[in-house]
């Protein structure tokens, strides 16, 4: 369960869009994420993404996209929210979500909160029912898809109303943790708190990461790095991203990545140019629709940050869609 979530990572999705696996969506206006929410979240997280699932929805071609790229295990998590009532198609408006980097007692661990229209008690009382699985961590219910005790397991619980949190149960211990005031909160993370608040707002999808999420994400951005020898170096030191995905009239995804110098940006650009160029020749043997689309990439430095533009048309992405590019393999 843990790989399916971490499919839904923000950059998993941008990056798998140049390797032609994933992209998500947003209409003009963004969603911008409550304080109180993100500041449940514990300070140890290595990346924060948030999507606006209710903006999403209003696009007739989003739920095709989202049937392509959603894993099978997630599926299986949907249909155990479903037998307790919940409907991730039309109660989730928001979803908020972070990665736990992996410890000395524990792989890395996913804890998120869905934001909407909830009916926590008859759900509980469908769980019980079910003989459902359940720990109780402070007060709290915690119900399990999985037997409750196996390290990838998911929990699930209610809030209130309106927020349900799910995740592995160290991470929901530590967003219980949080919120009741006995832990600090991600919030006071000097690097990713700033980055948030500047994301925030951005897309219908955005995400922040700290450097060890960043350097996973750019080396699936540009597999291609190792053949460009100072560009592999310059990986190594940057210092954290940022990305955001809008749509009005086609998609557009943007990356920010934060370096250590503007002499790296500028190194990097050039590098990331020369990658992305030898991907779209690869493609275009194979894939000659998302060669087209590679086409419109656009990388400049400024400052010590580098900037990554990904526009798609609408056109180019109904056409995508129906070769099933983004179809995620189960």
């Amino acid at each position: 369960m843990k790989a399916s979530i971490r499919k839904m990572t923000v950059i998993a999705l941008v990056t798998a869009f140049l390797a032609a696996s994933a992209l998500f969506v947003r209409p003009t206006a963004a969603g911008t994420l409550s304080t109180s929410i993100i500041g449940m979240f514990p300070k140890d997280v290595g990346e924060f993404a948030y999507a606006d699932m209710k903006a999403a929805r209003k696009f007739a071609w989003f739920k095709q996209l989202r049937d392509q790229m959603l894993p099978q295990r997630f599926r299986q998590f949907e249909q155990f929210l479903a037998s307790a009532g919940v409907d991730p198609d039309s109660q989730v408006d928001e979803l908020a979500w972070a990665a736990i980097p992996a410890g000395k007692e524990h792989g890395e661990q996913i804890v998120g909160v869905a934001l909407g229209q909830f009916a926590p008690d008859s759900a509980e009382d469908r769980f019980k029912q079910q003989k459902m699985p359940m720990v109780e961590v402070r007060g709290f219910h915690l119900y399990a898809y999985g037997t409750g005790a196996g390290t990838n397991d998911i929990l699930f619980f209610f809030l209130d109303s309106n927020t349900a949190v799910f995740g592995h149960r160290g991470a929901l211990e530590k967003l219980i943790e949080v919120r009741q005031g006995g832990a600090e909160s991600i919030l006071q993370n000097d690097l990713l708190a700033p980055l948030i608040s500047e994301a925030n707002g951005s897309g219908l999808i955005w995400a922040v990461m700290n450097q060890s999420y960043t350097r996973l994400g750019m080396q699936q951005l540009i597999p291609q790095a190792n053949q460009f020898p100072d560009a592999a170096k310059i990986v190594n030191r940057i210092q954290a991203m940022l990305v955001s995905v809008q749509a009005d009239n086609g998609v557009d995804a943007k990356i920010q990545t934060v370096c250590a110098s503007p002499e790296d940006a500028n190194v990097l650009a050039a590098g990331l140019q020369a990658a992305v160029m030898m991907r779209r020749y690869q493609e275009a043997q194979t894939n000659p629709d998302l060669a087209k689309a590679l086409d419109g990439v656009r990388v400049s430095p400024r400052g010590e940050r580098l900037m990554i533009d990904i526009p798609v048309s609408d056109d180019q992405m109904n056409t995508l869609l129906h070769n099933k590019t983004f179809s995620v393999p189960m």
